[in-house]
Order: C-alpha cells, then sequence, then structure tokens
C-alpha cells in the first residue's frame, strides 16, 4: 500500500461562504495551523493553474513546497477546489475540499485526497504509518474547519 486515499463527509451548522472564507490565504492559519507561511507564485485567471509557496512546520522541521490548484469552482450553491503537492521529493498529495450549499445555515463539508509515496523512501513510509495516522490527521482538520465556521458564525 504506497497510497493511502480518504473520503470524508460532515454537515456543517454555518453558511457556505463563511466556510470558504476559511480557505482564503489571510484565514488558512486557522484551519491549518502548521502552514507556517502561504504565498502566491503565480495567480491564473479562473484559479486553475495557480501556483502558490507553502511552509509546512511539524515540530521543528519546516518543508517548503509548491501548491498547485488542478480544480475550482466556486457557484453560491457549490465551491469546490482541489489542489496538489509533491513533499520532501517523496509523497505526492492531492486534496480535494468540496461545500454544498443545503440551506442558509447548513453546509456539506466533503474532504477527499491521496496521498501516494512516490519514491523508494516515500513508499516505505506510506507501508510503516499506514492509514490510522492519516485519518486521525483528516479527522482532526475536518473538525477544526467546523469549529473555525462555528466561531464564525456567532
Amino acid at each position: 500500500m504506497s497510497t493511502v486515499t480518504w473520503h470524508e463527509e460532515m454537515v456543517i451548522k454555518a453558511n457556505i461562504e463563511v466556510i470558504w472564507n476559511l480557505f482564503e490565504p489571510e484565514n488558512l492559519q486557522r484551519v491549518m495551523p502548521q502552514v507556517v507561511e502561504h504565498k502566491a507564485i503565480e495567480m491564473k485567471e479562473g484559479v486553475v493553474g495557480s501556483t502558490y509557496q507553502q511552509k509546512y512546520q511539524e515540530g521543528k522541521r519546516v518543508e517548503t513546497y509548491i501548491v498547485e490548484d488542478l480544480e475550482h469552482e466556486d457557484t453560491p450553491e457549490r465551491k469546490h477546489n482541489t489542489s496538489g503537492f509533491l513533499l520532501a521529493k517523496a509523497f505526492k498529495i492531492e486534496t480535494s475540499i468540496t461545500l454544498e450549499k443545503i440551506d442558509e445555515n447548513s453546509t456539506r463539508f466533503i474532504y477527499y485526497g491521496s496521498n501516494q509515496g512516490v519514491n523508494f523512501l516515500g513508499k516505505v513510509l506510506m507501508k510503516l504509518s499506514g492509514s490510522k495516522n492519516n485519518d486521525k490527521v483528516v479527522e482532526d482538520f475536518m473538525k477544526r474547519v467546523e469549529s473555525e465556521a462555528l466561531k464564525d458564525t456567532k
């Protein structure tokens, strides 16, 4: 198993725009505290193809990588973004966030993606870490998005 995938959904009692706003660059750290820097490199019209430099801190180590927007949709009823990046030259990571408006105060939050080992080291580390650790990361992220959205709803 050198690829881990996930697909989780939850309903958040918040307006779709409130949640979507958490993924704006200036708010990103609220839902991804380990992302210590996020800066645009190249912005494309329509977002797809835009690239950003991110720095991710794990303990004392800081990894720098380039994130690219692969899919983007922003309508009043549905918001979606897929981005991908290569981490430490060992992992190809792709994540998708989809928000679907249920009503003015409820939004379905769908988070899915994959983490694939791309070289020998990446594949070995994927086998060692297994999916349990990934499940916890995914669950923690979703709970953080929900709690931050609820803070902004009050």
